[in-house]
């Protein structure tokens, strides 16, 4: 965390999120082959911020990428509880969220966030940080996806130290980690938070890299598995196992908490939901199904890359 003045350069981190979401829509609906909705909303307390989805679509069954700016004069209890001396000070929280849910089984869903938080008050030192991270899910794993996502995020972060990469990866199996299943969200990827070190100019960098690096890690996946036929059974284990992501954003996501507690959008909030989940009690995919690989050979937190050391 920083406590060094001057003020960081907020608008020069506007700047780069809306530009960012604006690449991102552009190259998504290059393969989705429509346009994004746009949705533009203001926020009774403070700021704002530019939803752009779809549902239902030819290739996304539901997609958003979101752009937030929100104010306000104290925060909300899940920014402030480990930082007590935050209390009752004046906000600005922005960032890119998102979460694509394609329709083929065989195309994971993927989230990216990047944010900053900064807590200004006159007559105090500013406090800023920047968190975010891309994580993969997929439903039917191929150990050529999952190396390349990884080697796309070692590869954005490469700059920024030779073990940063491994630092963020295992930060990520921490953070997706479904501890009342005893098992990780997806495959992970990078995740990092609490981001001032060394100073703002560098702390801003890294978090542009990795933004930037999404379409390099995504699109490849979705243009190699897209065309994949399934059946109805690769349906229902998607629905299946999409339930783990709804369990994760509901019980234990710090931004869907946040958006809650602030007084957010809630549409916007809940938008990372799949449209289509199912739950069942006590199943268990069959040894030696492509389903059960899921769970032996890709939740399992391993190394798609090699670490240093």
């Amino acid at each position: 965390m920083s406590e060094s003045r001057p003020i960081p350069d907020i608008e020069a981190v506007r700047t780069f999120l809306l530009d960012l979401q604006g690449r991102i829509v552009g190259g998504l609906e290059a393969e989705e082959g429509q346009p994004f909705k746009r949705d533009a909303w203001t926020r009774e307390a403070g700021g704002g911020g530019l939803s752009c989805l779809i549902e239902n679509g030819n290739f996304f069954e539901r997609a958003g990428v979101l752009f937030s700016h929100v104010t306000g004069d104290h925060l909300p209890p899940s920014a402030s509880a480990n930082r007590p001396e935050l209390a009752g000070r004046r906000f600005e929280a922005m960032g890119v969220s998102m979460v694509l849910h394609p329709r083929n089984p065989y195309v994971p869903t993927v989230h990216l966030n990047v944010r900053m938080f900064a807590a200004l008050d006159a007559g105090k030192p500013a406090i800023w940080w920047f968190g975010g991270g891309m994580d993969l899910t997929p439903y039917y794993g191929f150990e050529d996806d999952a190396r390349h996502f990884h080697e796309t995020c070692r590869d954005a972060l490469a700059p920024f130290g030779a073990d940063r990469y491994a630092e963020y990866k295992r930060w990520c199996d921490r953070y997706f980690y479904l501890k009342h299943r005893g098992e990780p969200r997806g495959i992970g990827g990078i995740f990092f938070d609490d981001l001032s070190a060394p100073d703002f100019s560098t702390s801003f960098a890294l978090t542009r890299s990795v933004g930037d690096a999404f379409l390099t890690a995504y699109i490849p996946i979705v243009r190699r598995r897209r065309d994949l036929a399934y059946g109805e059974r690769e349906r229902d284990f998607q629905a299946y196992r999409r339930g783990r992501y709804v369990e994760f954003n509901l019980v234990f996501d710090r931004g869907t908490l946040f958006g809650l507690q602030s007084g957010g959008r809630t549409e916007s909030i809940l938008l990372s939901m799949p449209p289509i989940v199912r739950w069942r009690y006590d199943w268990k995919p069959e040894a030696g199904t492509p389903e059960a690989a899921l769970y032996t050979d890709f939740l399992t937190g391993r190394d798609w890359v090699p670490l240093p050391g």
